[in-house]
């Protein structure tokens, strides 16, 4: 599709394109849409958000959202949550509180320097055209602190927010040289936080924890890694079979199996390369590149298709079934979304409704973001 087709196509409508599956493009005012996050609500209508703009790290990418409702046909109106002039405002996800408060975190950072980030965090409240975001605060933590995982809560009643950090090497940009993971801890409602970090994970990020088994991105572009929880600490991450290409992906338990929806894509399997992650955005800045000394190198441009579910019976150490639901070219080499350069279904985020049906969004081509569902015993039929 050109860009100009798919935004023809953003209407909302949810349509049947096969038995059992449907899919929609969502509405949005932006012509950049990236980083989608599912979340469902307590009257079974289906909140996604993301964030919009012209180009990622540019001052005018915000947080958006969109609500399907409960039985609808279509997505509701787009909702603009998040609104600093000054910084790029990525990477949304939402939290359902034990009290019932509904949640918006989200990462704000000048320009593409991720490594000067700080997280926001807003409260959301429900009405009749979707949700709307109250006053906002930043974190307690230090700043290079990402998010994108689901917040979860200990049997202590503790938060427990996965986060990666954009390590800064003094006097040199930040390029992903030395990111690690850690779990962000609040004993108190959010008011305060304090860091854990995870053992050996440099090159670890987007951690997704799935019970007490977490996944995560990789920097190196090889494979999407894997630790355990031991008595209360996550333990250093290790390889799983899943390729990876240094791009987002998300992990849910389905019943006693684990599902992982990511790109089957690795720098092994590609020689697209490209400078960075920002290196468009064509803002002065004389530092050097990060030296990889002590960390990783990085590898940005892989191909990011196809998108698939991929299932373990193994506790999330081996993925047989693999279930494609959508490939195409994942050229990555450019962020633009205007000029049809860019072909990447990336960033997946997926959640399964009580009733077994499979909520999957991602992003198009930078120029919108994607929903499929899935219908009940979707696993089965594939």
């Amino acid at each position: 599709m050109t860009p100009a087709q798919i935004e023809q196509a953003m209407t909302g409508v949810v349509r049947p394109v096969a038995e059992g599956r449907a899919e929609a493009f969502l509405p949005s005012p932006m012509i950049q849409n990236h980083a989608s996050f599912l979340s469902l609500l307590e009257d079974g209508a289906l909140l996604c958000v993301w964030f919009g703009g012209t180009l990622e790290g540019k001052s005018d990418i915000s947080i958006h959202a969109s609500v399907l409702e409960a039985g609808a046909g279509r997505w509701g109106p787009v909702r603009k949550l998040s609104h600093d002039p000054d910084h790029s405002e990525q990477n949304p996800v939402v939290f359902h509180a034990p009290d019932g408060q509904m949640w918006l975190l989200h990462t704000s950072q000048p320009s593409g320097n991720q490594d000067e980030c700080r997280i926001r965090m807003a409260p959301l409240a429900r009405d009749e055209d979707g949700v709307t975001a109250g006053e906002g605060r930043f974190l307690d933590l230090p700043r290079g602190c990402f998010v994108r995982g689901n917040v979860t809560v200990r049997d202590d009643g503790a938060w427990l927010l996965p986060i990666f950090r954009c390590v800064s090497r003094p006097g040199q940009k930040w390029n992903g040289s030395h990111d690690d993971a850690a779990m962000g801890i609040s004993t108190d409602g959010g008011a305060t936080w304090t860091l854990e970090p995870v053992p050996d994970s440099i090159g670890c990020v987007h951690m997704s924890p799935a019970g007490d088994a977490a996944f995560y991105r990789r920097r190196q572009a090889d494979h999407v890694f894997r630790s355990d929880l031991v008595a209360g600490v996550w333990q250093a991450p290790v390889a799983t079979d899943l390729p990876n290409n240094n791009s987002s992906i998300a992990a849910i338990r389905v019943g006693d199996r684990i599902a992982v929806i990511c790109n089957l894509a690795s720098g092994a399997a590609s020689a697209d390369r490209r400078a960075s992650l920002y290196d468009e955005l064509g803002e002065d800045d004389d530092r050097p590149d990060a030296d990889p000394t002590g960390g990783c190198v990085p590898i940005w441009g892989v191909p990011r298709a196809p998108v698939a579910v991929c299932l373990s019976d193994d506790g999330g150490r081996t993925f047989a079934q693999r279930i494609v639901i959508e490939d195409g070219p994942g050229t990555c080499l450019s962020n633009d979304s205007t000029d049809g350069r860019n072909k990447e279904m990336s960033y997946p985020w997926l959640l399964q409704a009580p009733d077994g049906t499979l909520h999957i969004t991602y992003t198009y081509h930078r120029r919108a973001i994607k929903y499929v569902r899935l219908s009940p015993g979707w696993e089965a039929k594939a």
